[in-house]
């Protein structure tokens, strides 16, 4: 019972860190993408906490994690693409013209 408090504490811990920091992160895409990767992993976290004791729901934590791998690959491709394109990733500074 305490690894289920354990791991649900710090997933929720992680979401509301991250959310915190996404709301208040004005200036770079990779912050953005930092909170939101630490978001995945505090949602991860609570998936394992709620359901990690039963071994027919293991594949839902693995569909999860290879969800969030996908996006964080797809996030790391797009601010490669914006770095090379404006040489920045400020994000008050992009625009639909600039793709």
């Amino acid at each position: 019972m305490l690894n289920f408090f354990s791991l649900w504490g710090v997933g929720l811990s992680g979401i509301v860190f991250a959310g915190v920091c996404l709301v208040s992160q004005r200036g770079s895409l990779f912050g953005i993408l930092l909170s939101l990767e630490v978001f995945t992993v505090g949602l991860y976290m609570m998936i394992l906490g709620v359901w990690g004791s039963y071994w027919s729901m293991g594949g839902l934590c693995l569909i999860f994690l290879t969800f969030g791998v996908c996006e964080a690959a797809l996030g790391l491709s797009v601010l490669v693409s914006l770095m090379r394109s404006n040489g920045n990733d400020y994000v008050s500074g992009f625009t639909s013209s600039n793709f």
